[in-house]
């Protein structure tokens, strides 16, 4: 059965008892994402989201309880707003339309579980930048540029990029760093002809969640996707997650100002307390990353709550 839970969760910050791991005797053994437990059923994939939290690429041992549960709903909000533009690779999260070796469990399911199209994923990341933070406000910083793209010179932290860029990254292993790579870079890992179909789409799905959010009193910063191609019908699908708090930078609308940095809600908050734990030579961002405090895992679950009722209504 999960392993359930750590000494010292908030209690009042969840119903139900933090998941960091599943182990499930009727399937076949999980492949281990950072975030996600991931069952090969031969001709689908169940897709069962933890409350782990990556930053920094590196796994904390903390548990953030409900994470898994709002990252799942989150993205079936937005594969379903956004399938007209490009489909994707979900099939149901009903478990009851799960096959049967799976229902023994759907207390553990329900919430959290995504039954999905198998399909071959592509080697890279499709990140949208449409304001000016973390690595690209770091690199505009250094050379002027973000990915090797030239942006105007002027811009301050947090600017809007009009338009959005695309800024393809490589896709780490569990542990491994993601990196930041080039458009022809990416190119010549999966093609010219996908790397600018996966642009557009990433830039189309970005400009309508961002239209979408900010009549909500969200601005989506930026965000990745993830692509690959179906392995029944061969067609680029959208897979993994969509625009949720651990892919992508929430901020507040109401409390944007350009030149400083953006209150959050999403996992910038924790990113912001690890810096002050590497700042203070308590931590250098490598495997094993630090427990976090009861004030951060409680405050990081209401800041990922608010973005997912502020979308929903």
């Amino acid at each position: 059965m999960a392993e359930q839970g750590r000494k010292g969760t908030p209690k009042d910050v969840a119903e139900d008892p933090a998941v960091m791991e599943t182990n499930l005797p009727s399937l076949p053994a999980p492949r281990r994402g950072k975030v996600r437990d991931i069952y090969d059923l031969g001709d689908r994939l169940l897709i069962v989201a933890t409350d782990r939290i990556s930053v920094f690429d590196v796994v904390l041992p903390t548990a953030i309880p409900d994470k898994g549960k709002i990252l799942t709903q989150l993205s079936c909000f937005w594969f379903e707003r956004t399938a007209d533009i490009v489909p994707n690779h979900l099939l149901s999260t009903d478990v009851e339309e799960f096959p049967p070796p799976c229902r023994p469990y759907p207390p553990l399911f329900a919430g959290r579980s995504m039954l999905v199209r198998q399909a071959n994923p592509l080697p890279v990341e499709c990140i949208v930048r449409g304001y000016l933070a973390g690595s690209a406000w770091e690199e505009y910083g250094q050379t002027g540029s973000v990915c090797g793209m030239k942006v105007p010179a002027g811009l301050v932290k947090s600017s809007r990029l009009d338009p959005p860029l695309f800024t393809p990254s490589t896709k780490g292993e569990y542990g491994e760093h993601d990196v930041n790579i080039t458009f022809d870079q990416a190119a010549a890992r999966i093609g010219s002809q996908v790397a600018e179909r996966v642009r557009d789409l990433s830039v189309a799905i970005y400009e309508r969640a961002h239209a979408f959010a900010a009549e909500r009193g969200i601005i989506i910063a930026d965000t990745k996707f993830e692509f690959g191609f179906d392995d029944e019908t061969g067609k680029l699908i959208l897979i993994d997650e969509v625009l949720t708090p651990d892919s992508s930078r929430f901020w507040p609308k109401d409390g944007y100002m350009p030149g400083r940095p953006q209150p959050s809600f999403d996992k910038q908050y924790i990113r912001n307390y690890l810096e002050e734990q590497v700042d203070a030579g308590k931590w250098d961002k490598t495997d094993p990353g630090p427990e976090l405090p009861d004030v951060i895992v409680r405050n990081t679950v209401l800041r990922y709550r608010e973005a997912a009722q502020r979308l929903f209504g």
